[in-house]
Parts: C-alpha cells; structure tokens; sequence
C-alpha cells in the first residue's frame, strides 16, 4: 500500500513538473515569436535600458537573481539534514524504546550521544557554509548590464527583468533572455540540453512550430549558458527560480554524484547495521537464557547496539572537511564544494593547461617579423590595430601587442583609427577580424594561428612588395614559424586586406585572399616554482599531464623546462579518429596532448577516469570549462572567465601549482584522519561484540550494566572528537589516498580478534584474582572491565593512527594527546568517586592497577607487533 501511495506521488510530482515546464516553454515561446520594439514596451524599457530606480524597484519585486540550489541552505533545513543518518535513526529508536522501558538513565546518555553527534554536525555545517559564501564574495560573478545609457559590472544576482545585457566571449549568461543584437555569437548550451556542439544566436527566426520548444529557437538566452565567441545584447525576460533553469534546479534538482570515499563509508554504514541486527539478538537470547532475567539481557543489548553504532561518524567527516576548507582558505583556496578536499586528496593525476599554470602567464612580444624572418615594423601596427579594436575576449597575447606598443610610445603613430567591424575569434576558426577605416581606407586586419591563416592567404608582403604566395615560398615561412616555436615562442600569423567593401559589413567569407605581412613571436616562459611544484607533485604520486590548445613545439619546450617527460605526443586531430579504447590506453602513457578543442579535454579526463584514475584539471580558460566540468576537481583561478570560475570546485587566490601542492597534501590529511576514526571504530566495535559473546556465555551475571556501557561509549566519543585536529605522518601523504573497502575488512579481522583476546584477560583476571565471580561482586567485575575496557581502547588509537611506533617515533597532536590523558585520568577516578557509585561502580583495590598497567602494555605491544606484520604482509595501513 506505502509503496503504491509513494509511486503515485512521484507519477504526481513528476505531471505537475511536466505541466510547468510546459507553461514556462510557452510563455518563453511568445516572448521569442514579439518583434524587439514589443518586446521592450511589454517589459518598460529601451535601449538605454532600465533607470536605476526602476532597476530598483524590480529588485525588490521579483528577489535576486538566484535559483534555489544557489541560496544558501537556511539554518533549520541544516540542522534537519545533520540528524539525516543512520546511526542517528538507530541510536533515536533505542532511546525511544528505553525511555518507554524506563530506562530512563540510558535514554539520557543515548540522547546526549546524539546532540553531540548533531549538534557538532550542524555547527560545523553551519560554520562552512558561512565561510564559503564569504569565500564566494571574493570571486563574485558580474555581468555588463546597461542602465540609464551606461554600461558597468554587476553582480549577477542583482540582474533584474527588463535589464540590457551585453555579452562577449566568455560570458555566463545571466537570466533567459531574448537577443536585440548580435555579432557572430555563438553559446553553449550544453548544460541544459546535453548538445556538445555551440549554437549560433540570431535576432531574427522563423516561426517556431509546434514541436520546437524555446530552447529550440536561436534569439532565446538561457541562465546556465556561456558564450563561446562572438558578441550580443539581450533583453533579460526572466530571472531566479522563473528561469528555465531555475525551473530544472527547483523541482529536479540533480544531486551530485557519490566520490569513492562517499560510496565506502556507505557501504560500512550498511555492513555496521547489518552486523547490529545479527549480533544484537544473539546477545539478548544468549544472556536471557544464561542469567534468566530478560529484562536486565534486554537493555544489556540496546546498550551493545548503541556501543557497535559509530554515531559521531558523520559528525567526524564533516568536521575534517571543514576544518580542511578553512585551513586551505588560509592558503588562498577557496573550496567551492567541500567534497572536492576528498578528491583532492585521492587525485593520482592532474591535467593542466598550459598557458598561466606552468608558465609565468605574462606573454611578453619578443619578435615581429615578415614572412621570411626579418624585422618587420608594419606587422607590428597591424597587430595593434587588431588587438587594441576588437570588443570580444581580449586574451595575453593581444594585452602583449597593446602594451608593447604603449611602453614604447607607438600609438601616437597609427593616426586617426575609427573601428568599422569585427568578426570575433571561435574556437573552430582560431582567428579574428577587425575592419578599420585608417586615413580614408577601409583595412581587414586578420590575427590567428599559423595553420589557419596560411589557408586564407594567396599573397605575401616582403620588403614592401606583394608577391603571390608559391609552395616554396610556403615552405620558407613554415620554417620560420617553426624554428620561433623550437625557441619556446608562440607564433601568430598577421594579414590584411585593402577595401574590401564600401559599407561596414563584414563576414568570415571575407576572409581570403587575403595578403600575410609576417609573424608575431611570443614568449611565456615557465615559472620556476613550476619546477620545484611538479616534481613534489611526482614525488607524491600525482601524474601531471598537459592538455593544450597550443601546438605541439612550444608545449614540448615548456613541459621540457618544468620537468613533464615527454615521449609521445598526441594531436587533436589524431585523438579525433581514435577509438575509445585506444585513446584510453594511449592517454595513461602519453604526457602532453596538444592542438586540443574544449571537447576532446573533456574526453581524456573520461577516460582516464574509466581507468579508475581519480584525475583533477586546472585552467582558466573558457575552452577549459567542459573539462572542469568532467573532472573529479576541477580546479580554476580568480582571475579566470566566469564560466570557468562556475565549472570549477576549487579556486586558487594565486594562480600556482605550488599551492595546489599544499592542497593535495591537504586533502590527503583530511582522508586520512576520516580513515584513522573509521578503522579504529569498526575494528573496535567487532572486538568488543565478541568479548560480549564470550563474557556472557560463562558469567552468572552481565559483563557490564547497559548504563556503564553506555558512559564508556560516551566518553569514548567525547574524545574521538579531537580527531579532525590530529597530523600525518609524512609518508602517509605520499601517495594518492584511495578508499579501498576490502583493505578495511581485512584491517578489522586483524586487530579486531587482538581487543576480544585482552577483554577475556581482564575477565579472567577479575574473575580468578580478584574473584568477582558471584552476583555479590559483579561490581568490582563491571568497575575492572570499564577502566581496562576504555583505556586499552583510547590508548589503541595511537598505535592505529601511524605505521611507526607510537610515542617514540610519531607523537599524535597536542589535542587528540591531551583527549588522551583525560580518558585515562577520568577512567581511573570514575569507580572511587560519587559519580561511580551512581552508576553502580566500586573502588577497585591496590593489587588491580599494577595488572591494569601490564594489561594495557601487553595489548599496545602485541597491537603494534601485529600491525608491522599487517604492513609487512600488506604493504599498507591507513
């Protein structure tokens, strides 16, 4: 019946989206079908856009410029989500049934374990959400918008409808929008329809049918989009939640996939539960049938589920993440998404750009020459005028052009320049266009990649004479090119063309025949803490590989000075007309992979992640957005395009591989302490059930009273608390952390049997030495087995949590040692205290401490002989 009811809620959730979806695609359809006049009077506004008060005024009316998964969560959804865990159900149900039993002292302990669980969760949830949209302030998205005749940046949660957007290449887009005026423009829409491949927008389409829908039609914008190349205005119709998007992200908001870490400690969770529901039983039938009183077996079992639940678990993680967010903030990294620390830390291979990651990112001009190679001052000025004119993407090599020419007075030279056109750059052709009227004569002036601008070129100029361009004469130049390219520059290939039309309109069919005056040479040269960077991120395991949309000489002279070995080299056009599987063998060997477009970026990440490699990339280029997109961290840089900055999970303040080294390390600190809690816990609580087994088979009365279990556990967890805070040691973080959940049974069926094997010590000897073998004295039993019971299990932790020997060759940190000392001071005190006699313990006689210290040093010993054997054996521990 619950499973019928549940399906027809969803089929009713599912139809009201539908009909949604429907509404808003209609109305957007409308609006797309109004010519641009109507359009403005229907939203009040003009060319010159809104005023400042309207603006205003619509801000206040329709909210900001938000979808609901951009918000940040309101403080009691936070808390709800922190008791969202399992252990949290089991540990609420067992107090449930113990204050229904009147059990009222184990229901106060049990509800205590759980506001700290919850609590700590929820404040260090709060904590990081806070810290991240303080981090966010700093790398704000902004659009130009048009108010009152003047365009400036604005943050884009204050773009309202009815506001002018003006949109060049690398834009995000900030709302639906309906286009006014475009230029070539081209956007991607790949993160709403799936579609790989751009979309060019128009002004004006045809009457849409009644199969298209709105993001069929090419004058409509969407939020969520970016643009690509080219140049536009648009309207803005709608904003937030009435977005297309926003529709998608409030009604089926996708979740993000589950990392390696996520799946495992899921996986444990469930593992826990299940050996709860076996073992809990037993234990209740076994000590009802030997002790007869099933109400005291009973509690004994709630307080035994309660002991094999990790309940601060989540509370842990959250706590490492948080803390790792913060410590890398200080680090000039802003954590977008907390997981990301994880991946951080399991990451074997990064894939990087190379412009502005290893190399300095401050192109300099080094050279200007003609074809043939010699100085040439007319190539110069035309690249100026190219550079300085275009309104699109201006990238480092035309900052390189204009400030080359200002440092050296040369503007004043060109005379007077009135820009005429412009056909923007795309990635397909990897050149542009401007048209400029200088002295009276129209000049085409195109700018672009030595392959692509040989191929619209019939003439050459040499010596101030053009003559048409002959294969020898082609292969002349080619040389040139290369052997700039062999000196570590990135060459650019400069034309022109005169008069070619009488009124401003150009187009890329204009570019041919055009006439090549000679070469641009540009240098980025590698960082030297680029050097130092890679090889500390080989020494720690992390791969590094280039992926470039430059060519293939000067990324193998870059990854040569920084230390990338190169063999192979694999081409964007190689890697077109490989299949899957080869690409995906060839991609675990080859380091640079060059003339690369956004899509094939993205399609070696996947591969490489098929492999089960977990693989980060880090760029700041709008071409680099699909891949920061596939990757497991997508990694970017302040200063980087806006969709570049949203496609990524981590952001770097300084834009250097040095940092993201301490990040790495970060990240694997993080994993590791998670992992330390995580195999302490579980191999704790199987020792612990079978020394319960065992004790409640041959004693006349329980091993310990569910009230005493309960304390343990919670001063126990009280002091695991400090976890997050401890360090590693240094070989631990030099190789990729990887969740491995076969490694954590085999860890659990080695040092888990040790625990059970000293419990059974310490039942012996309160049963035969000090003879707490009647009901009369279960007292004396229950106060020897808590304090061995508590400090072999707090002391243990120091042995788990390093390969070396602890105390002497690794010491843990001040915190987690000092959580240490006071379990100990608290475990020996408790029994002789009136606190003790509260919860039924007594003071234990002279004669017990000496066999508590031989106890406790036994168990360290034979933990950390079987631990070196477990290395030996396994070549691994944590």
């Amino acid at each position: 019946m619950t499973r019928n009811g549940g399906k027809e809620n969803d089929d009713e959730s599912k139809k009201k989206i539908q009909i949604e979806k429907k509404s808003k695609d209609n109305d957007l359809k409308k609006l797309a079908r109004l010519s641009e006049k109507k359009v403005m009077i229907n939203y009040q506004t003009g060319p010159n856009g809104l005023s400042e008060e309207m603006a205003s005024k619509r801000l206040a009316e329709y909210g900001l410029n938000e979808v609901a998964t951009q918000r940040p969560t309101p403080w009691f959804i936070l808390l709800i989500e922190a008791f969202k865990d399992p252990f949290v159900y089991v540990l609420a149900l067992l107090m449930v049934v113990s204050a229904l039993t009147n059990d009222f002292e184990a229901s106060l302990v049990m509800g205590v374990m759980i506001l700290l669980s919850v609590g700590i969760r929820f404040i260090q949830e709060y904590r990081s959400q806070k810290a991240s949209l303080a981090l966010k302030e700093l790398i704000e998205t902004t659009c130009g918008i048009t108010r009152d005749g003047v365009t400036t940046e604005i943050p884009i949660d204050e773009v309202v409808p009815g506001d002018i957007v003006n949109l060049s290449t690398g834009d995000m887009i900030p709302a639906d929008a309906r286009f006014i005026w475009t230029k070539d423009l081209f956007v991607n829409q790949a993160s709403l329809t799936g579609e790989s491949m751009p979309v060019e927008k128009l002004v004006q389409v045809e009457e849409p049918t009644a199969e298209d829908t709105a993001l069929d039609l090419a004058n409509l914008a969407f939020m969520g989009t970016d643009v690509l190349s080219g140049q536009g205005r648009a309207i803005i119709l709608k904003t937030g939640n009435d977005t297309f998007f926003g529709d998608i992200a409030s009604n089926v908001s996708e979740k993000r996939g589950e990392t390696s870490f996520d799946r495992g400690v899921k996986n444990v969770s469930k593992v826990l539960i299940r050996f709860m529901i076996i073992m809990v039983p037993i234990v209740f039938l076994l000590n009802g049938l030997t002790k007869g009183d099933w109400g005291q077996a009973f509690f004994f079992a709630i307080a035994v589920a309660v002991g094999l639940t990790p309940e601060m678990l989540p509370m842990i993680i959250t706590s490492n993440l948080a803390k790792g967010a913060i410590k890398m903030s200080k680090k000039k990294v802003i954590v977008k998404e907390l997981n990301a620390i994880q991946n951080l830390g399991a990451m074997d291979i990064l894939c990087t750009d190379k412009t502005g990651t290893i190399t300095e990112d401050h192109v300099v001009l080094v050279k200007h020459v003609s074809p043939i190679g010699d100085n040439c001052k007319k190539v110069l000025d035309l690249a100026f005028l190219n550079s300085n004119y275009q309104t699109g993407w201006k990238n480092l090599m035309d900052h390189a052009v204009i400030n080359y020419y200002e440092e050296n007075n040369l503007a004043q030279k060109i005379g007077h320049v009135e820009k005429i056109d412009e056909i923007p750059f795309d990635f397909s052709r990897r050149r542009l266009t401007v048209a400029v009227n200088n002295e009276g004569h129209q000049l085409m002036i195109t700018k672009g990649a030595v392959e692509e601008m040989m191929k619209i070129c019939s003439h050459v100029e040499i010596n101030d004479e053009v003559i048409p361009l002959t294969d020898s004469l082609r292969e002349k130049m080619l040389t040139v090119s290369v052997d700039m390219n062999q000196d570590g520059m990135r060459v650019l290939g400069v034309a022109y063309k005169k008069e070619v039309h009488d009124t401003a309109i150009y187009s890329i069919e204009d570019e041919n025949e055009m006439i090549l005056a000679g070469f641009m040479g540009f240098l980025d040269p590698a960082k030297k803490s680029s050097i130092t960077a890679i090889k500390s991120l080989h020494e720690h395991g992390v791969t590094v590989k280039v992926l470039t949309g430059d060519n293939e000489i000067v990324s193998q002279k870059v990854c040569k000075d920084v230390g990338i070995e190169v063999g192979q080299v694999l081409l964007g056009n190689e890697i077109e007309t490989m299949s899957d599987e080869a690409l995906m063998e060839a991609s675990e060997k080859v380091n640079l992979f060059a003339k690369l477009n956004p899509m094939q970026k993205a399609r070696i990440i996947a591969l490489l992640q098929k492999k089960g490699h977990t693989v980060g990339f880090m760029g700041d280029g709008i071409n680099d957005a699909p891949a920061l997109r596939k990757a497991d961290v997508g990694i970017s840089v302040d200063t980087a395009a806006d969709i570049t900055k949203e496609a990524s999970s981590i952001i770097l303040l300084e834009k250097s591989l040095t940092v993201l080294e301490d990040g790495v390390l970060e990240g694997r600190t993080v994993f590791g302490n998670m992992m330390k809690y995580i195999k302490m816990t579980v191999s704790s609580n199987f020792g612990n059930v079978f020394s319960v087994l065992v004790a409640s088979a041959f004693l006349p009365f329980l091993p310990m009273l569910s009230i005493q279990l309960l304390v343990q556990n919670l001063i126990y967890d009280v002091a695991q608390l400090t976890i997050p805070w401890d360090r590693m040691d240094e070989e631990d973080l030099m190789k990729p952390a990887k969740w491995n959940t076969g490694n954590l049974m085999k860890f659990t069926l080695s040092i888990g049997p040790i625990s059970s094997i000293f419990d059974i010590l310490t039942f012996l000897l309160m049963y035969f030495v000090f003879h707490a073998n009647t009901i009369g004295n279960q007292a004396l039993f229950h106060s020897g087995w808590f304090v061995i019971g508590l400090i072999t299990q707090t002391v243990v932790v120091h042995i788990i949590r390093t390969k070396k020997i602890p105390f002497i060759q690794s010491m843990a940190s001040i915190p987690v040692t000092i959580s240490t000392i006071c379990v100990i001071v608290i475990a020996i005190l408790i029994p002789d205290t009136a606190l003790g006699g509260f919860f039924n313990f007594v003071a234990l006689p002279t004669a017990y401490w000496k066999w508590m210290v031989l106890i406790v040093l036994a168990y360290g010993i034979a933990v950390q002989l079987v631990k070196t054997i477990y290395i030996k054996i396994n070549k691994e521990w944590l």
